[in-house]
């Protein structure tokens, strides 16, 4: 036997030992202060990741509150581009850019730093690709909208705006990279100063292209293209300029290795995330198709980018449990991820709980941010009751996803979320808003109990199933497969 085989069998029982003695002195302290050392793991992550979403998806409210006071029909046009083209694009472009979770997560705990640099450049090509692809979905966004039963002139003037919003596009390429990358590493404040810094830009943007330069509905979808950049050059500057000296070490050829295998993962990750993201779009879609089309998108638009806004929050936790699952699983601590598991939950449903209230004492009040139409106020107060019980399902189901994504379980919740939403939700959605002629209401209804409810208990019960020790096993060995491929 070889001295170096010899000292590697001499490690492999020192580390064991280690890793039996931390969880022995995690089981000894009380449960209160296990849950408030995992709270602070958790909120260093989650405060900053929840600041910079609420920024980014702030820069769509404001255009959408801009288009609304130009007039109806640049409300309508506005919320589709941005909830329908903008919002298939982002959620599979944010799907792809979640296997960076999984792969930067472990690696980062298994303290494999280079590579980290390395899956973030591979994910820059893959998604890139992909945005070339997808490049017909804004060059072509009328006739689309058209085929999908859109009003003639909410679809044309939707298109116009797509074609503006390709810059934006482009940008999310590089941008869904960079954040996981950092976020990876806990660098979560500095994404959220750079949000902050855009936001600025944003703010400062919208009111000089509309108000001033009188730029219209075309101005308000073009100022998305600025403050988007902001973010990119903003966290690539913090990058490159010396800010994770372990994990980026320039532009590397290597990034063009392993391409294939990256391609499917991202894919995978791709397919679960986006067929959540694109759910409630049908639902916008389906609503084109009723009666009194334009009042009653506006009404749901005005609902769902509420929905959107105060889905930051549990994106934050989708984010941050993702990257401490991915860290103990990682450095072989299965225990230390169901913990932070069932305080990630615990904690995301109380704050459900808080909005779900908010909602049902204030359902006639919050339209007021986008419009004055007393129509589309009445149509938003009446759909205030299923956007409270959205929101609250919605504070657990994120966080499920966010444990897959840190475990890589993104290929088996695919096949679920796809059975959950397209395969119960839509029919079902479809069966109570035309069969049993309960409109809007009867749409949303039915694809709220009949898909997230459904996928939340299932993933639900998956996790409380899971063999979290076999988990960080598997996790050590798709560490060292990957960085096989380096």
């Amino acid at each position: 036997m070889s001295s170096n085989g010899a000292l590697e069998e001499a490690k492999a029982p020192l580390l064991e030992d280690l890793a039996l003695k931390a969880e022995q002195d995690d089981e000894n302290q009380s449960l209160t202060k296990r849950v408030w050392i995992e709270s602070k793991k958790l909120w260093q992550i989650v405060g900053p990741a929840i600041f910079s979403r609420i920024a980014s998806y702030s820069m769509l409210v404001i255009t959408q509150a801009f288009a609304g006071h130009l007039g109806d029909t640049e409300l309508a046009a506005i919320s589709i581009a941005n909830n329908v083209i903008v919002g298939f694009d982002f959620g599979l472009l944010l799907g792809m850019a979640s296997a960076l979770e999984t792969l930067c997560g472990q690696a980062f705990g298994a303290k494999k730093y280079y590579m980290l640099g390395v899956y973030m450049q591979r994910s820059w090509i893959v998604l890139f690709i992909c945005c070339i692809f997808l490049l017909p979905l804004y060059l072509f966004a009328s006739p689309f909208l058209k085929l999908l039963g859109q009003p003639e002139d909410v679809a044309e003037l939707s298109g116009v705006v797509s074609m503006w919003m390709i810059p934006l596009h482009f940008s999310f390429a590089f941008q869904f990279p960079l954040q996981r990358f950092l976020q990876s590493q806990l660098k979560n404040k500095v994404i959220a100063w750079v949000s902050l810094l855009a936001l600025l830009v944003h703010i400062f943007v919208s009111w000089l292209f509309v108000y001033t330069f009188k730029f219209g509905v075309i101005g308000t979808a073009a100022t998305l293209n600025i403050s988007w950049w902001v973010l990119v050059f903003g966290c690539f500057a913090y990058t490159v300029c010396g800010g994770c000296p372990l994990t980026w070490t320039g532009f590397s050829m290597e990034a063009f290795s392993g391409l294939w295998e990256f391609i499917k993962l991202s894919a995978a990750s791709g397919v679960m995330l986006c067929l959540e993201n694109w759910y409630y779009r049908v639902l916008i879609l389906m609503t084109g198709n009723l009666e009194n089309a334009k009042i009653a998108v506006d009404a749901l638009s005005i609902c769902m980018t509420l929905n959107g806004w105060e889905m930051m929050i549990p994106f934050g936790f989708f984010a941050g449990i993702g990257v401490r699952v991915a860290n103990e699983l990682g450095a072989g601590n299965g225990k230390g991820a169901k913990f932070a598991t069932i305080v990630a939950v615990a904690t995301s449903s109380l704050i459900g709980i808080f909005f779900w209230v908010l909602i049902m004492v204030f359902h006639d009040k919050f339209a007021y941010i986008f419009t004055t139409s007393e129509e589309v106020l009445k149509a938003v107060s009446k759909l205030s009751l299923l956007l409270a019980f959205t929101i609250l399902l919605n504070s657990v189901q994120p966080i499920l996803s966010g444990v897959a994504v840190g475990s890589g379980w993104q290929s088996y919740v695919a096949y679920i979320n796809l059975g959950c939403y397209y395969l119960i939700g839509v029919p079902l959605g479809f069966l109570m808003g035309w069969v049993f002629d309960l409109g809007v209401m009867g749409i949303w209804a039915g694809m709220i109990f009949g898909g997230t409810a459904v996928q939340t208990v299932i993933l639900a019960i998956i996790t409380m199933r899971c063999d979290w020790d076999k988990e960080a096993q598997k996790a050590n060995m798709h560490v060292k497969k990957w960085s096989e491929k380096i």
